[in-house]
């Protein structure tokens, strides 16, 4: 997370100049390059909270059909 000393402020990379340097002051903060997006994965327990939100809604659904029958 970019500092700026100067103006005592965390900076979003996404709000640097591009080049790096503070808004506000022009200091310079952070080499864009240092901040690149990642491809971050997914945590495994989304997935798990997934399947079961899947498995409750399916199981919901069968008890809606088997009412309605």
């Amino acid at each position: 997370m970019p500092w700026c000393e100067t103006c005592d402020r965390f900076y979003n990379p996404r709000s640097l100049a591009p080049d790096g340097t503070c808004s506000k002051c022009g200091r310079f903060i952070a080499d864009p390059a240092d901040e690149a997006d990642e491809d971050t994965k997914v945590p495994w327990h989304f997935w798990v909270l997934v399947a079961a939100l899947v498995l409750y809604l399916g199981w919901r659904f069968a008890e809606l059909i088997a009412w309605l029958v």
